[in-house]
């Protein structure tokens, strides 16, 4: 199609394309044929998701092969290793062999599960994600992590398995409810702040017009995001060093998910109070200018309201910070901005610096006037 954009990412069994742009489910059967022959196809989805985008993906893969559908709630509290089961036992009945395919259609649940499931079912088979929520486009379909949670904390079981193909279609985020949308832009926030200063600028600039889900302004920045994510995990797929800035905000979002039950906040939600926490707490130890800072959580405060700050004690949110995957011998580390458009990884510091930042985060964030100090 005209305005479909090819973007390749590079994993450790070879390259895979992210196809994005208005309208790219129209030819998933044809993407699907480019990338091989496959004994039986099948779209693992939830009901909601399935009742409100399943009409294009039906289209996409058109009849003349038999889809199989395979479905389960997508709610955080059911990214589980049961429904991995779940889905697994399913996919035995309906015949799938090593030759079958995935598709995983839905927000970043269903990716991370159903990826999980076609990453570990007759030791693997092969994976299409058809991301329909902002986040999922942009972040959590790219890149081939898998993976669910355990009660002890986020995405602790899983794997690294990269799909063959992404189809990004920005058609289907009009279904999207309008808190998940808003939340979804975190993820393009994070992107501006950790690689990308001009686009950064233009989400200042267009954030109004992106509320509105105005196709160009939308198309652009998910673009860009793509782009962005593709480069990072293309040098280190596995998480061993650059890819840790694509975690901006995120080890404050899932000590908030946990302490909350993972019911609380949508995933984004969690996130964009966790970049906020780690404009201040970079601010705090002398890493985040406070003009960066301070653009950080205005454009974020710009989104719409988010729901609040959770009422739990900041040595229990360090406590479940304590599980984060970048923790090293004990030791709490966050991926904070130097300036809009950089990231890197740093040792927490002193214990009450992050304390007194849990604490006055929800202050800062929702107060008229932000006074500022270097």
């Amino acid at each position: 199609m005209k305005n479909t954009k090819r973007i390749l990412v590079k994993s450790s069994v070879g390259k895979y394309a992210v196809v994005c742009g208005a309208g790219a489910l129209a030819r998933l059967s044809v993407e699907i044929a480019n990338i091989g022959k496959f004994s039986s196809v099948h779209v693992v989805t939830s009901r909601s998701v399935w009742s409100a985008v399943g009409k294009f993906v039906s289209r996409g893969l058109g009849s003349a092969r038999a889809v199989r559908l395979h479905t389960f709630k997508d709610g955080e509290t059911e990214k589980n290793l049961k429904n991995v089961e779940g889905i697994a036992r399913s996919l035995v009945k309906a015949g799938a062999d090593r030759n079958a395919v995935v598709i995983a259609v839905g927000g970043g649940v269903v990716g991370d599960v159903a990826g999980f499931a076609a990453a570990t079912y007759l030791r693997g088979v092969a994976l299409v994600h058809v991301p329909t929520t902002l986040v999922a486009q942009t972040d959590s379909a790219i890149g081939g992590k898998t993976g669910v949670n355990l009660p002890d904390g986020k995405n602790l079981v899983g794997a690294f398995y990269p799909p063959r193909m992404v189809v990004v279609d920005t058609n289907v985020l009009k279904t999207l409810p309008q808190r998940e949308f808003c939340g979804g832009l975190a993820e393009v926030i994070k992107y501006g702040v950790i690689a990308d200063a001009k686009l950064f600028a233009f989400l200042e600039k267009n954030v109004e017009k992106l509320l509105a889900r105005d196709p160009l302004a939308l198309g652009h920045v998910i673009t860009r995001s793509v782009e962005i994510k593709a480069k990072v995990v293309g040098k280190d797929e596995r998480e061993s060093g650059l890819r840790e800035i694509l975690n901006f905000g995120h080890t404050f979002a899932h000590a908030l998910e946990s302490a909350t039950g993972y019911r609380k906040y949508q995933h984004g939600e969690a996130v964009a109070w966790g970049m906020m926490a780690a404009a201040l707490f970079g601010h705090e130890i002398q890493i985040t200018p406070a003009a960066d800072a301070s653009r950080i959580i205005s454009l974020i405060r710009r989104m719409g309201k988010l729901p609040a700050w959770p009422n739990v004690a900041a040595k229990r949110l360090i406590e479940l910070m304590g599980s984060d995957k970048k923790t090293r011998n004990g030791k709490l580390r966050f991926v904070l901005t130097p300036g809009i458009g950089k990231a890197a990884t740093f040792d927490a510091g002193e214990r009450e610096k992050l304390e007194l930042i849990l604490r006055v985060t929800p202050k800062v964030a929702e107060a008229d006037a932000l006074v500022w100090r270097d």
